[in-house]
């Protein structure tokens, strides 16, 4: 069960059409359907001057600019806000029933889910898109803070180039604390696999779970042995059976930063690229009645001199 199921939700439903005009600054936002909830509020797509946006509204206001600190947090340590949505507006509004509201809007990231895109595009992009995302979790480690509640919902693949974005930062937490949103399958502390404190060895067990996860989408109970079943369903996964050690490593709460597990996730992705081999003769003749098939190959190497180009960015940029 997710925490956000047990907590007390919006009680608010905005129809498509609703208007939200904001007591402040006075900008009309047009509810065009809800894109989902938490522990705290509702996310709903809406229009405004044409385009779409995305808006979190809750009768908590504290929780709101507290999620509006950890936006404006993202965007200041990547420059960009590719971290998270970049934040468009922060207001209130008055229910026609009465009640009193927060909201914040945000940029609509528009994208696929991570294991629909891993399913259309191939495995091999896996590695590549975790080590992007630990790239990025680096990022806000360094900066004070975990994500929390990272899941595969809260986790888009944006196209042109491919690229995750973050869609909800309701869980981030300052590290040092408890974490304050999580969801349990991802979470350590229900697998009994460590505590609920905010660090970044949290935030890498969970992004373990979302690799396993993209090959178990109807996810699995952790039995009577929590331990046993993780490793049970790893070894299990011939598609990971290459990321077998690091995926290891962060169940078991052995990296201490981002930046270890990405360094050992890019080493394994260059072991395993396509290399330039010295053909026998009959591989020569092989090879040469096969060459017009080769092109996905060479896509493969496309990709992985992108990650050295990566790598180098971020570990010299």
């Amino acid at each position: 069960m997710n925490m956000n199921q047990t907590s007390k939700k919006l009680e608010l439903s905005l129809q498509p059409g609703t208007s939200i005009i904001g007591k402040w600054h006075k900008n009309n936002y047009r509810i065009t359907r809800r894109l989902g909830y938490g522990a705290i509020g509702a996310v709903y797509l809406c229009n405004f001057n044409g385009k779409q946006a995305a808006l979190k509204i809750s009768t908590s206001g504290s929780s709101i600019t507290m999620e509006v600190n950890v936006l404006k947090t993202l965007q200041k340590v990547q420059g960009n806000g590719s971290l998270g949505p970049s934040l468009l507006d922060v207001d209130d509004w008055q229910h026609p029933g009465g009640t009193r509201c927060s909201f914040y809007v945000m940029e609509y990231v528009n994208g696929k889910d991570l294991g629909g895109f891993i399913q259309s595009h191939g495995d091999e992009w896996l590695g590549i898109l975790m080590m992007q995302l630990l790239g990025d979790l680096q990022k806000l480690h360094q900066a004070g803070w975990v994500f929390g509640d990272l899941k595969t919902e809260n986790l888009l693949v944006a196209s042109s180039p491919p690229r995750i974005r973050w869609i909800d930062v309701g869980g981030t937490t300052q590290i040092g604390r408890s974490i304050k949103e999580y969801t349990e399958f991802y979470d350590r502390g229900y697998w009994k696999m460590g505590t609920r404190k905010a660090e970044p060895s949290y935030d890498l067990f969970a992004l373990a779970m979302v690799m396993l996860q993209i090959y178990y989408p109807a996810r699995f109970d952790k039995g009577n042995h929590p331990e046993k079943m993780l490793m049970t369903k790893l070894s299990a996964t011939p598609q990971l059976k290459k990321y077998y050690t690091p995926i290891k490593k962060a169940l078991y709460g052995t990296y201490t930063s981002s930046e270890q597990m990405r360094r050992d996730i890019a080493s394994l992705i260059m072991q395993h690229s396509p290399k330039a081999q010295k053909p026998t003769r009959i591989g020569q003749r092989k090879a040469a009645a096969v060459k017009p098939q080769h092109s996905f190959m060479e896509s493969i190497v496309i990709l992985v001199t992108a990650v050295v180009f990566y790598l180098f960015h971020m570990v010299f940029i």
